[in-house]
């Protein structure tokens, strides 16, 4: 087997542990809510046809027909989610139906930042529940444990997602194989359940059924595929092929033998033990092993949502959508990969909280569901404009297929309302802060960078001239640049132009930086570009900088050894540089209505605790700092 191959297995090994942990733990409560839980059905043979056939339908059409097949062609860079749509619709927001889908997508992600936050503690939880039933000495302590797995499994997190995955995956393995066969047994015994696959089963018992009841049915149906909006999110964390191998291969064909064991179990008028399909299914002499393996696999579960979490945060800030926050790239082949500290340890508080709250899962099972299938209406409505708008499709045809999907998801987001006040509100009223604090960063960066856009600055050309018969400061000056100048008719940054208006002199040196981050771990060759314009006094010199996004960016040492080796005209110690900087300071005016004075406070606040971008890339270290104070009034 070729080394590329090697790879793509790990990865969808990887994808196992990672992506489908929770999809794949679906069938422990989905089946069993329909007819004995939330849904109540009769489990008479009609209903139960009728039931495993919605279940089977909603795999087939919004797992494969819409997220394998189509979405996950829409990839931004290779990544994707609800921000890679956001990325890729955001050059059309001009059109106002584009506009109002854009803001939908924000408070999307808002809501799977919520779900992020429930998925991790009802699956502990109910993983612990469950080792309470099995022995109930274990009962006293369910808070105390789940906690403690918590605790572990965030603290992973830094080992990076392709290592928990690696450890994740074989476990998840197992854990497939065991449902594959127990479904499998069951099957073989009454095959008559396979009559499921055909969908008059799945139209009959709607028709007979009152919308209300069918709401309810298929708020339940819905857990069969939460977790499918993870084969999208993820596919940064692992590529869209071992993705599609992993559900081809392992997950689809476990989740169909399962399913349809569970229904023949129901018509074969078994005893349903404590209400709980799929440990009747389980011999006695394999419960003990079932529930410790089930324990494992429902908390590998959590992994989807967390991975999912970081990857939305990443493409947040990569679109100038989130506070700058640390991140760290844990895969040296797969950019996509993250951990970022601040929100993994938000997260794990976030859990712990409901966990002490809600005390059970069934309390906490009112919340799930509703985020997901908030993500996969938006997902639809998007693709429909993906599809008109950059794969030019017809309308028509767009229409027809991603209108089919949004009438699903419009069916299931509605079932799942219905749980709003019993637990739904926690993942709404997380997504609503959350997009409050996105579309208040991206208003208060539109506010600054209009108010540069608004200043007149010189070119470069025009800066050379100056230099010949301005004042000059003998010092070495650094300033960051939007953009590489090649040009003398490129534009100075104006920062540049505020350093001439105030002090009326110019450095003898000025260095004017770029920073890049090209798709790549490391940057062997090529790690700069360097134009030199002449200067009868000084040097005036633009630079571009690429560090890989495995690599740690440090400006300053580079520039230290460009200095050394004379490739530009720098003192030898950093200390004798200067770096100059701007704050743009934000001041409200007379009259200014109390939303947008509570806005732009919000805006401050995340602004002061974001990472400015000259200490992301190791600058203001050594060298001195000079603060340009810009002032922004907000109307």
């Amino acid at each position: 087997m070729s080394q590329h191959k090697n790879k793509v297995v790990a990865l969808a090994i990887g994808a196992l542990g990672v992506v489908y942990g929770d999809i794949g733990t679906s069938p422990l409560y989905a089946i069993n809510e329909i007819f004995f839980g939330h849904g109540n059905v009769s489990p008479v043979a009609t209903n139960v046809y009728g039931c495993i056939s919605l279940v089977l339908w909603a795999l087939i059409l919004i797992i494969i027909g819409k997220y394998l097949f189509f979405v996950l062609r829409a990839d931004n860079g290779g990544e994707g989610g609800v921000f890679a749509l956001y990325s890729l619709l955001n050059n059309h927001r001009g059109k106002k139906p584009v506009a109002v889908l854009l803001m939908f997508l924000l408070l999307t992600a808002g809501l799977l930042y919520g779900d992020g936050l429930i998925t991790p503690a009802i699956s502990v939880l109910s993983a612990v529940e469950g080792l309470a039933v099995a022995t109930p000495r274990f009962a006293p302590y369910v808070i105390l444990i789940t906690i403690a797995i918590l605790t572990a499994l965030f603290s992973i997190q830094r080992k990076g997602t392709a290592k928990v995955g690696t450890v994740f995956g074989p476990i998840i393995i197992c854990w497939y194989l065991a449902i594959a066969l127990l479904g499998g047994r069951l099957l073989m015994q009454n095959p008559a359940i396979l009559n499921a696959f055909n969908p008059r089963y799945a139209f009959a018992f709607i028709k007979t059924t009152s919308f209300h009841q069918l709401l309810i049915v298929l708020g339940s149906v819905m857990l069969a595929i939460t977790g499918g909006e993870a084969l999208y999110a993820d596919m940064g964390h692992f590529g869209k092929t071992p993705i599609r191998l992993g559900w081809f291969f392992v997950v689809f064909p476990a989740l169909l033998l399962n399913y349809l064991g569970q229904g023949a179990y129901l018509l074969s008028g078994s005893a349903v033990v404590g209400g709980n399909i799929f440990y009747s299914m389980v011999p006695k002499i394999f419960m003990y092993p079932m529930v410790i393996l089930a324990t494992c696999a429902t908390i590998i579960a959590s992994q989807a949502l967390i991975s999912g979490a970081f990857s939305l945060t990443s493409q947040a800030i990569a679109i100038g959508l989130f506070p700058r926050l640390k991140i760290k790239h844990t895969h040296h082949e797969h950019e996509g990969q993250v951990y970022i500290p601040t929100i993994n340890w938000g997260l794990f508080a976030g859990c712990v909280a409901l966990v002490l709250m809600f005390k059970s899962s069934s309390a906490l099972a009112s919340a799930y569901g509703l985020a997901v299938s908030g993500d996969m209406l938006a997902t639809s409505c998007a693709m429909f404009c993906v599809a008109l708008l950059l794969w030019k499709w017809h309308w028509a045809k767009a229409l027809a297929l991603f209108g089919f999907f949004a009438c699903i998801d419009a069916l299931f987001l509605t079932a799942n309302s219905l749980k709003f006040l019993e637990g739904g509100f926690i993942p709404f009223s997380i997504g609503v802060v959350l997009f409050t604090v996105m579309s208040t960063w991206k208003w208060g960066r539109k506010l600054t960078f209009a108010a540069y856009k608004k200043e007149k600055t010189m070119t470069v050309g025009e800066l050379l001239e100056l230099k010949k018969t301005a004042p000059v400061i003998n010092k070495t000056v650094l300033f960051m640049a939007p953009q590489f100048l090649e040009k003398k008719t490129d534009k100075i940054p104006a920062l540049i132009q505020f350093f001439w208006d105030r002090y009326g002199a110019l450095p003898k040196n000025m260095i004017l930086l770029k920073v890049s981050t090209p798709k790549k771990p490391y940057v062997s060759e090529n790690r700069y570009d360097l134009t030199s314009f002449k200067s009868d006094d000084g040097s005036l010199v633009s630079v571009n900088i690429n560090f890989g996004f495995m690599e740690d960016p440090n400006v300053e040492a580079l520039l230290e050894d460009f200095a050394k080796h004379r490739k530009l005209t720098l003192a030898g110690d950093p200390a004798d540089w200067i770096l100059h900087v701007s704050y743009e300071r934000l001041i409200s005016v007379d009259g200014i209505s109390i939303i947008r004075k509570l806005r732009l406070k919000l805006f401050s606040y995340l602004r002061d605790n974001s990472q400015p971008a000259y200490f992301y890339y190791g600058m203001g270290v050594q060298v001195k700092m000079a603060l340009e104070i810009m002032t922004v009034p907000v109307r």
